[in-house]
């Protein structure tokens, strides 16, 4: 890590900008640093917060790091999942949902994530949401 990059953008928001850029090698680097998945970048943001939804690894990797999927956006209540399901991202919602993201959870208004799915029009993830037990913290394992 160079200190240009530290003083830059701040220690802390370091792990949030590469989940953000979907930069899976900086942020496996930067794990094996020893940086704390659920660090708070200067926004109040976690890095699983601000990943780049598209990018499947990025979850994947930060959930086998222990970021925590269900802790909610300070200023709208929302969880990673429910930025998946607004915009469509099946893959990255299922790697969230496996890795403990729970579904049954609201935002500040209330709204599920099957709910944000519906209001998008993303029907694979409304099938996919559907299909889920309620209150269903995790698929079961097969």
């Amino acid at each position: 890590m160079q200190a240009g990059a530290v003083a830059a953008g701040g220690e802390r928001d370091l792990l949030a900008n590469a989940a953000a850029r979907g930069d899976v090698q900086r942020l496996r680097l930067l794990l094996e640093a020893g940086m704390n998945p659920n660090t708070v970048n200067s926004f109040g943001r976690t890095p699983i917060q601000v990943m780049m939804m598209g990018n499947t690894q990025v979850a994947e990797l930060l959930l086998q790091r222990g970021a925590d999927p269900n802790r909610p956006d300070p200023r709208t209540g929302s969880l990673p999942v429910h930025d998946a399901a607004r915009e469509g991202f099946l893959d990255t919602l299922v790697a969230l949902h496996r890795g403990g993201a729970r579904l049954d959870l609201g935002d500040k208004s209330g709204r599920l994530p099957i709910d944000l799915a519906v209001e998008s029009g993303h029907q694979q993830v409304v099938s996919y949401l559907r299909a889920q037990p309620a209150g269903n913290a995790a698929p079961p394992q097969a």
